[in-house]
C-alpha cells in the first residue's frame, strides 16, 4: 500500500484491503444501503462509486455499474486460484477492493463491479 495504512481498520477490512481476501456473500453492511452518497475506500477516504450507480446484482456484494472516479479507481490482471480476473483496487492507497466483471448486460455500462463491502465506507450526502 503507498498510504499508511488506517489504524482503524478491523482484521478483517484489513485481510481483504491488504492480503486480498474475499468477504462471506451476503455479509456485508452495505450490500442493501440504498441511501444517496458516495463510497469510499476505508482505508483512506478517497471516493470510489456513487450511489447512482450501484445495483442488486444478486451476487452477494455491493455492485456497481461504473466509477465514480477513474482516477481513483484501479484495474489490473489478477490470475489466481486459476482464474483469469480483472481486480478492482484503490490507486491512491493499494487497497484491495473486489473484482469487474462484464456481466451486466441489464445495467447501462454491462459492467458489474464486485466490491467487498467492508473495503467500502459509505458517507451519505
Amino acid at each position: 500500500m503507498t498510504k499508511q495504512l488506517n489504524p482503524n481498520l478491523s482484521d478483517q477490512q484489513k485481510e481483504v484491503l491488504l492480503h486480498r481476501a474475499t468477504e462471506a456473500p451476503f455479509s456485508g453492511d452495505l450490500l442493501h444501503n440504498d441511501e444517496d452518497g458516495d463510497y469510499l475506500c476505508a482505508n483512506c477516504g478517497e471516493v470510489l462509486f456513487g450511489a447512482e450507480t450501484k445495483f442488486d446484482s444478486g451476487s452477494g456484494w455491493p455492485s456497481f455499474y461504473d466509477v465514480k472516479n477513474t482516477k481513483v479507481v484501479k484495474l489490473s490482471e489478477d490470475s489466481s486460484h486459476g482464474m483469469q480476473r480483472i481486480e478492482v483496487s484503490c490507486g491512491a492507497c493499494g487497497g484491495h477492493l473486489g473484482h469487474v466483471f462484464n456481466d451486466a448486460n441489464d445495467q447501462p455500462t454491462g459492467m458489474r463491479f464486485c466490491v467487498n463491502s467492508v473495503s467500502l465506507e459509505f458517507k451519505k450526502h
